[in-house]
């Protein structure tokens, strides 16, 4: 069974660092998941309180209990919580900050959709981005760095197909370059003040180049 780290634990919630290629919910084709972990290493089984992308790597939290889900369900459509990505995506975008206003298509209805970003690191081929969503949409800062031009590395949903090959070849590309990073919580009154960092995993390491 796959390991997959603690990086916090309470009476109420379990902070993970998922591994990329591990899906946090079971389907018809997947054989092992994270509820499914989840079930055989705890009575009760923790519940799921949101998603990651199966090939993204990083944060998830998950309540212990049934109050507990509730309580952090509430904080993840709220202003009392902030998640962090870190992504590598190909070229550089034009300002070292900005904010990503472009709408997307869920099932077939156009919704609003904000993604901010800050350039961490780069050159003029690759972009280290710390981002962060104004918006919950699905893939949403996949689909938004593929609309401006900037497609996240090993994307091969939304990403540039050809890139990815070519850098397979190169540099050995395999997984998503997308990991959530940070986790902070700021809701004293619910008890619940957390700032959590998940180190990159090594796949990441070769990307992270001074900017230039």
């Amino acid at each position: 069974m796959q390991h997959i780290p603690i990086l916090f634990e309470n009476d109420d919630c379990i902070v993970f660092n998922k591994p990329a290629g591990l899906p946090v919910q079971g389907g018809s084709q997947v054989v092992s998941s994270l509820d499914t972990i989840l079930a055989a290493r705890w009575s009760p089984r923790p519940l799921l309180v949101h998603r990651l992308d199966k090939d993204t790597s990083g944060l998830i939290l998950v309540a212990k209990h049934r109050e507990a889900a509730a309580r952090c369900a509430a904080l993840f459509s709220g202003r009392h919580l902030t998640k962090r990505y870190l992504a590598i995506c190909a070229g550089r975008p034009p300002a070292e900050a900005g904010c990503i206003r472009l709408n997307l298509a869920i099932r077939g209805v156009e919704k609003h959709a904000e993604t901010q970003y800050t350039l961490v690191s780069g050159t003029s081929d690759f972009s280290c981005l710390a981002l962060e969503l104004g918006t919950g949409r699905m893939h949403q800062i996949r689909r938004h760095l593929a609309q401006t031009g900037n497609p996240i590395l090993g994307d091969d949903k939304y990403g540039d197909f050809a890139l990815n090959k070519a850098l397979r070849k190169t540099h050995d590309l395999r997984r998503l370059l997308l990991h959530a990073s940070r986790l902070v919580i700021n809701e004293p009154a619910l008890g619940l003040v957390l700032d959590i960092t998940a180190p990159l995993p090594e796949y990441f390491h070769p990307w992270i180049v001074d900017s230039s």
